[in-house]
């Protein structure tokens, strides 16, 4: 039977590879399976890697995060003790908020907190609708 497809194809190879390929297309269960299980051994490996690549930039967020923290609400804490207790002259005050203000250092702070604690709100929202449905 080769003998007379090859002869009508060409190369006896040629039939061989295609009887192959059809061979591959039609895969059983236990295959699917295995096919299943390889693909979310490759998809934990590509999440770890990423994890791992990912680890320095998280610990340059978490300084970066905490050491705008910790000025601004320096700043703030300055601004209302000294306010509420006379410490500080009011007009100074009102041409330090209204730099920050210029400045936009709420904004900013918002953006900062937002980034760093947003990433782990939305992945925790994402994980309770997985478990949901």
């Amino acid at each position: 039977m080769l003998e007379v497809l090859s002869a009508i194809f060409g190369s006896g190879e040629v039939i061989k590879k295609s009887l192959e390929l059809i061979d591959e297309a039609w895969t059983s269960d236990e295959e699917k399976v295995q096919n299943q299980a390889k693909l979310i051994e490759v998809k934990t490996r590509a999440k770890m890697q990423l994890i791992s690549a990912y680890a320095p930039f998280k610990l340059a967020q978490r300084y970066l995060a905490v050491m705008f923290t910790v000025v601004f609400l320096f700043i703030m804490a300055n601004g209302v003790l000294g306010a509420l207790y006379g410490w500080v002259n009011m007009d100074n005050v009102h041409k330090a908020l209204d730099f920050a203000n210029k400045m936009w250092l709420g904004e900013i702070m918002m953006a900062i907190v937002s980034f760093y604690f947003g990433g782990g709100f939305i992945e925790s929202l994402n994980k309770k609708e997985k478990h949901e449905t």
